[in-house]
């Protein structure tokens, strides 16, 4: 082990981490990080998208674009990311347990990978450690990195309780757009009147998956369409042009967001009265909502992070950013600290918490699985 590695306090760095708030703006976050790669004698770079990026090994001269673009083999990525949901929540810390926010999502994940990389003596090929910013959002910084990281597997940190993940469903969100004829209350006729029609949209979506979607999936189970927000009307006594209802998706393979948005539209206007139309788009198609994956659990990687940790090989419960990068390489989902127990929502939630012995076990089992690959 390096002296660098040696010197690291895992611990230290947690508490750190859990105290700098990045609910808002992660720059007091990756300074945080920077200056840490940078003492241990690991000087990251900051790409255009905001991730940070550093390479040991093959790849270990960071301002080689060439190394970079071509890394020694075998090539393993460890990634999380610095961003957490807001409201941030202050650091408290009861014997071995840690609260706060980002705590277990995805600061306690982030401390361990970060141990990870500084342990390990990736010889003959290269470890990369890459940050993203922006996980919580729109996911542009390992949609980024997907496009440039040549790898032959990821390890991406989120609160899995030392389970190892091989699938997650994909997540997006679309706007539908019912549109109708307006005028006085008075006056208008129910047919033409989109509030009404909201109900042939709220059957339509209650009928999408039996009739158009993909079947339930052996590890990842049925898909899910949940309408979460509507907005229509501005005045008690005048029915509305248009009414708008944003549902969220859950999807299983193979749909993508694309193939959503199309189908659902189709399927929606099939339910819709001819003095009606409607419409289905993405919110902010720009941004690059996580697909659905699943990585085969004969896979190498996957056997040697399940023989480190010991924990069980499931799906993770949430959409993640491991989405970007699993059409390419074999991806598990790994860290300490749990989405949910027993009494309900841990991670986003105001309760949010991790136990130091899990993520310094997260550290161990990381770097031993990374030990039988170099």
């Amino acid at each position: 082990m390096s002296e660098a590695a040696a010197e690291f306090d895992i611990e230290a760095f947690h508490a750190n981490a859990v105290q700098t708030p990045s609910d808002e703006r992660v720059d007091e976050m990756r300074d945080l990080l920077v200056a840490t790669l940078t003492d241990a004698g690991h000087p990251p770079r900051v790409d255009d998208d905001g991730n940070v990026v550093v390479s040991r090994g093959g790849g270990d001269a960071v301002g080689d674009d060439a190394t970079r673009d071509d890394p020694a083999s075998p090539h393993l990525v460890l990634n999380t990311h610095i961003d957490t949901v807001a409201p941030h929540i202050a650091y408290e810390r009861d014997g071995d347990t840690v609260r706060g926010r980002g705590a277990c999502d995805a600061k306690g994940p982030l401390a361990a990978l970060l141990a990870a990389f500084l342990r390990t003596e990736p010889d003959g090929g290269t470890l990369t450690l890459a940050i993203t910013p922006d996980e919580e959002t729109t996911q542009i910084g390992a949609a980024s990195l997907a496009g440039t990281l040549d790898a032959d597997g990821y390890i991406v940190g989120e609160p899995t309780d030392l389970d190892v993940c091989i699938a997650a469903r994909g997540q997006c969100e679309a706007e539908i757009t019912l549109s109708g004829a307006g005028g006085h209350a008075a006056s208008v006729p129910a047919d033409d009147n989109p509030v009404f029609g909201l109900r042939h949209v709220l059957a339509g979506l209650g009928s999408y998956d039996d009739a158009v979607g993909p079947t339930s999936h052996d590890l990842l189970g049925d898909p899910k369409l949940s309408p979460t927000v509507v907005d229509g009307g501005d005045t008690p006594n005048r029915v509305p042009d248009q009414c708008r209802l944003t549902v969220d998706r859950r999807s299983v393979p193979p749909e993508t967001s694309e193939d959503f948005a199309s189908s659902l539209s189709t399927h929606l206007a099939e339910q819709t009265p001819a003095e009606q139309t409607v419409s289905v788009e993405l919110i902010d198609p720009t941004t690059p909502f996580p697909d659905p994956f699943v990585t085969d659990s004969d896979a190498a990687l996957v056997d040697a992070v399940q023989t480190a940790s010991g924990g069980d090989v499931r799906a993770f419960g949430a959409a993640t950013e491991a989405s970007h990068f699993a059409p390419t390489a074999p991806t598990v989902v790994f860290g300490p600290g749990v989405l949910a127990d027993d009494e309900g929502a841990v991670a986003h939630a105001e309760r949010e918490y991790v136990r130091l012995p899990d993520v310094r076990a997260a550290a161990d089992a990381v770097t031993a699985a990374l030990d039988t690959v170099y």
